[in-house]
């Protein structure tokens, strides 16, 4: 079992940056990807990140890439997204997801999942 909790969410305004983090709980974190996704009202979920186990390989949707930027702190049991140049569209629930795998950018894949973080861009 692996307890995914994610924080760092909240209200900001276009242009601004915001860094969410992902701290799950595992034996050997060094074991697991991790991935972001998020969903706003109404749309189905996106796959915005993910990164390997090392954190030396990490792909991102094309509607985040050059803006968005995936870490992991491995010593720390945590992963952080590093979001700049929000913009309204931005505007979802964001959620970690962890497991024991390679890369993939299927939320089907991810078996683990935090309760989500909401961050809320204004124009």
């Amino acid at each position: 079992q692996v307890q995914v909790v994610e924080s760092g969410g909240g209200m900001v305004h276009s242009g601004d940056s915001l860094r969410l983090s992902c701290t799950a709980s595992a034996r050997n974190f060094n074991t697991i990807t991790i991935a972001w996704f998020r969903q706003a009202p109404e749309k189905e979920r996106e796959f915005v990140a993910v990164i390997s186990v090392t954190g030396a390989r990490s792909s991102y949707g094309d509607s985040v890439k050059g803006r968005f930027a995936v870490s992991r702190d491995n010593a720390k049991n945590t992963a952080y997204l590093q979001m700049n140049g929000l913009e309204p569209e931005d505007t979802a629930v964001y959620y970690c997801a962890a497991g024991r795998f390679g890369f993939t950018n299927k939320s089907s894949e991810f078996p683990y999942w935090g309760q989500g973080t909401l961050v809320t861009v204004s124009s």
